[in-house]
């Protein structure tokens, strides 16, 4: 016998309707506030910006550094000190960059800017082996060209759209494949030693910049250069931080705030400490062997007051 047919018709997709755009632009309004205090608190802890700046922003057309351009705009027209901004883009002629979509966005927003042209893809192709890692040099070629830029246009500082999620990308890459506790400082010296680079996205989250992104409809361009490299260290790394988020909420939260609270003595660094020079002196010391204790920093009040009653008892 023949199967009954399937009369139903398909769903239709519900129209959106006045509730639900008020709802998202309440939504995107809370966001953008959310990333203009993170952003105002970065500049602010770090002493990013300085009246009489002219910082120059670096635009490649992603969603971070849309996000970073757009919160320094709106931030620049309520801050108490005075600064410039000026936008550059890095053409570095990949082909099928859509070389008008950035000059047409930034006319439109009023924006000062400069595109310079560099053809650091055909270098990158012919030096890096097909499949291999271009990042690392694509950096270099752009860190290059930035800083020659900066000089040329009179930037006092450089600002970079790294987010937080980039800062414990990068510290746990070096601590797992380079050996080193280090990361992205969010304001440091250039290699050349003639610039200061910033990065005022360090407290925001990525996928807050994706939903702001999202939200105002920036002409995202993605980079096409390296985009199939799925095997890259750093998406490994991403993705673990991803996965140990949504198995244990917070614990990506303390690692960050962790990198702002370093106790060297407590290191193998011994260019930090002269450990040879370390004698008892019969005097209590704030960095002694209880600041080892892990298990007694996150307990209850009672396990604390109990540790400190047996110590007291064994004095």
């Amino acid at each position: 016998m023949e199967a009954a047919l399937n009369t139903t018709a398909p769903a239709q997709p519900r129209a959106a309707t006045a509730h639900d755009t008020r709802r998202a632009d309440f939504e995107a309004n809370k966001l953008r506030k959310r990333l203009r205090r993170l952003v105002g608190q970065a500049i602010g802890d770090f002493s990013m910006i300085e009246s009489g700046d002219r910082v120059m922003v670096c635009l490649s057309g992603g969603k971070d550094s849309h996000g970073l351009l757009d919160i320094l705009l709106s931030l620049k027209d309520r801050a108490p000190l005075s600064f410039e901004l000026i936008a550059v883009n890095l053409d570095q002629k990949q082909p099928g960059f859509p070389a008008e979509v950035l000059p047409r966005y930034l006319a439109s927003r009023r924006v000062p800017f400069r595109i310079v042209e560099q053809d650091t893809y055909s270098v990158i192709k012919r030096v890096i082996p097909e499949g291999k890692t271009m990042c690392s040099l694509c950096s270099r070629l752009r860190r290059g060209a930035l800083y020659r830029v900066a000089r040329e246009i009179g930037a006092t500082k450089i600002a970079l759209g790294h987010h937080r999620d980039d800062i414990l990308a990068t510290f746990f890459l070096n601590l797992f494949f380079g050996g080193k506790l280090k990361t992205m400082p969010p304001k440091l010296v250039s290699d050349d030693g003639r610039h200061i680079v910033i990065r005022p996205l360090a407290y925001a989250r990525e996928r807050d910049l994706a939903s702001y992104a999202a939200a105002m409809a920036f002409p995202i361009i993605p980079c096409n250069l390296c985009g199939e490299q799925e095997n890259l260290q750093r998406k490994q790394v991403t993705a673990m931080l991803r996965d140990w988020e949504k198995q244990h909420p917070g614990r990506v939260e303390t690692i960050f705030n962790a990198l702002g609270k370093v106790v060297t003595t407590h290191l193998l660094d011994r260019t930090l400490r002269d450990f040879a020079s370390i004698r008892a002196t019969g005097a209590p010391v704030p960095d002694g062997d209880r600041a080892c204790d892990e298990e007694l920093a996150g307990t209850s009040a009672e396990i604390r007051f109990a540790a400190s009653d047996v110590d007291r008892a064994d004095a």
